[in-house]
């Protein structure tokens, strides 16, 4: 495999002689700034063969390196064997950034405008002219450059069109519409487009199935005060299946026009409001239609500034919150069905890979009513494997699961009621002292970041800290973030909040919803990870000020038997013991006999 992409990338320094470009750089992202693009979009993975949903590819004359983080090392480092592309190690204290290395190393650079964001491209532009100081640089916007390479290259997905009702998620698209052209007044701006694919499928109410484990739809929306048209789909004309023309006519009632996915450029175009100001989001926004619009509305009326969309979807109503408690019930049946199915037949001596294991749990969610399959590839990994944060399954050659060490399960599902999420390491026998002392040092820090209470305004950077003090006491420490924001049948992953060591200013909100999932890897060796999501409550006020805490959803046991006791506090020990407790109490009732009576037995209190 490795001479393919060797040869993919020769072809690309052949086209950036014949075109006198000194760099190519190719992103893994889409049109819409999408965090898993459908495979028409994944450019990077066709270059160097690298499967990671982060990282970006240069390409020069003599060097072609891969920028990603340490998610992905492990990973890179097998995929990229015989390419002659050389990994680029992201977030570490001596890394480069992609755009500086290329200010140092060339002066006229191709990128795919299309599929980098404006605020990218701008960083890239900014870098260069610092490095040229006489002026003498050039990035060249190409979108689709490797089109006449990949010629068998995927074509734009079309699935069909759900709409959700108002009264299912709390608001109807109309209420929705409304309040963005509040929004729109309240910055003197006349319009609004909107680029991802999340915020659109929110914003309408809207869901398909155009990116795998995502529901979405590939599109575009602008807003005016008078006017809103979805740009969706090539060619709309098209034979329709039922659900989607059944969706377009909900959606054209409420006043939304339905044009074709190309025909952004000329509705703005088109645009016939003097001095008009267009409000985007340029972190979204492709570089390509940035430049467009610019030059259409003039560049001092295209009004930059975050998405509203993004913070408002993050922050869950009451409907949504009370169908993400009934999904994380059912999603929790179906995980410790699993569970017991694990331990019971790796107990057996059956062999078991762990790609058998991950379609196992997937037939257990699709049990449940509303399942639209899962929320992201199912990590499966048992002892070494789980080493890698984001270990791929694979379905041929996978491990097989021994009955010894750890195992790392992280998986979720999309449901009409909510997405989950959750990540689960189990003992599948005797562990060794060091399996359990890491498997300790991982939950303590995930029960202290559940337990915080913290002031009205605190963002996530300043409690990520919790959930690493007892790794850093002993000095370890994992690469990953904290927690991220998880969507309502949307994106597993979802801003503006999050729990990292990034200095991410957005403050934690009740209603939003974010993950707390630390870890420890030990290459070659074990990996462990233990996470719920957590629901940002209310927690009262006083004289100092109003409290926010944190309520757990998820609802899935967490398997004692490898806790050192003595490394527990007294308060910890109380937290886990309530929530098994818990646990049990509210899915006994759900389970099989054989099921709950196994359950009964790993909540016992430590």
């Amino acid at each position: 495999m490795g001479n393919i992409f060797f040869e993919r990338v020769e072809a690309v320094r052949r086209m950036m002689a014949a075109k006198g470009w000194n760099a190519v750089v190719a992103g893994a992202s889409d049109p819409h700034s999408s965090e898993y693009p459908a495979p028409r979009w994944q450019a990077v993975k066709w270059l160097s063969g690298f499967t990671g949903e982060a990282g970006e590819l240069v390409i020069t004359a003599d060097h072609a390196g891969l920028w990603t983080d340490s998610r992905y090392f492990i990973q890179a480092l097998e995929q990229l064997q015989g390419t002659g592309i050389e990994l680029h190690r992201t977030g570490q204290p001596d890394s480069v950034p992609v755009s500086q290395w290329l200010a140092a190393h060339a002066s006229v650079v191709a990128a795919d405008g299309g599929c980098m964001s404006a605020a990218a491209m701008e960083e890239l532009e900014k870098a260069l002219s610092e490095a040229h100081s006489d002026g003498d640089w050039k990035v060249v916007d190409v979108p689709d450059f490797i089109d006449g390479l990949w010629t068998d290259r995927p074509k734009i997905p079309v699935t069909p069109i759900v709409t959700l009702d108002g009264s299912d998620v709390g608001e109807s698209r109309m209420q929705k519409l409304v309040w963005l052209r509040k929004f729109l007044m309240s910055e003197d701006c006349d319009a609004i487009l909107l680029s991802s694919l999340d915020e659109i499928a929110w914003l309408l109410n809207v869901r398909g199935n155009d990116i795998e484990y995502n529901p979405y739809v590939i599109s575009w929306l602008y807003v005016s005060l008078d006017r809103a048209v979805w740009f969706v789909r090539k060619d709309n004309s098209a034979p329709l299946d039922q659900d989607t023309a059944d969706s377009f006519m909900e959606i054209r009632a409420d006043g939304v026009e339905i044009a074709a996915y190309d025909d952004v450029y000329i509705t703005i175009a088109d645009q016939d409001v003097p001095d008009a100001r267009l409000y985007v989001d340029r972190s979204s926004l492709n570089a390509h239609l940035y430049r467009y619009v610019s030059e259409i509305f003039g560049k001092g009326n295209v009004i930059c500034g975050p998405s509203p969309v993004a913070l408002r979807k993050s922050v869950k109503n009451p409907v949504e919150i009370a169908a993400l408690r009934e999904a994380y019930l059912e999603d929790g049946c179906a995980v410790e069905k699993f569970l017991y199915w694990l331990e019971k037949t790796v107990a057996s001596g059956e062999n078991v890979t762990e790609y058998q294991a991950a379609m196992k749990l997937d037939a257990f969610r699709s049990e449940i009513d509303g399942y639209r399959g899962n929320s992201f590839a199912t990590i499966s990994a048992y002892g070494p494997d789980a080493a890698l944060p984001h270990y791929s399954t694979p379905a041929e050659g996978s491990a097989v699961l021994e009955p010894h060490g750890l195992y790392l399960v992280d998986s979720g599902g999309q449901y009409f009621s909510g997405t989950t999420d959750i990540t689960r390491t189990v003992p599948l026998g005797e562990c060794s002292d060091l399996e359990r002392e890491d498997y300790t040092l991982v939950l303590k820090g995930m029960i202290q970041l559940a337990m915080a209470v913290f002031p009205e305004g605190t963002p996530g950077c300043r409690l990520d800290v919790l959930a690493r003090n007892a790794l850093w006491r002993v000095r370890r420490n994992f690469g990953h973030g904290t927690g991220h924001g998880v969507g309502f049948c949307l994106g597993v992953h979802e801003g503006p909040q999050s729990i990292r060591q990034d200095l991410n200013a957005q403050p934690l909100v009740p209603g939003m919803v974010t993950s707390d999932e630390p870890g420890i890897y030990r290459q070659g060796q074990h990996g462990v990870r233990h996470e719920n999501i957590l629901l940002c409550v209310d927690a009262g006020s006083n004289g100092f000020g109003k409290w926010l805490s944190f309520e757990t959803l998820t609802a899935c046991h967490i398997d004692t038997a490898p806790v050192v006791r003595s490394m527990m506090t007294e308060e910890e020990a109380e937290w886990l013991n309530r929530y098994n407790a818990s646990v049990y109490e509210r899915l006994s009732p759900l389970l099989p006999e054989d099921v709950s009576q196994w359950l009964k037995s790993k909540v016992q209190p430590l």
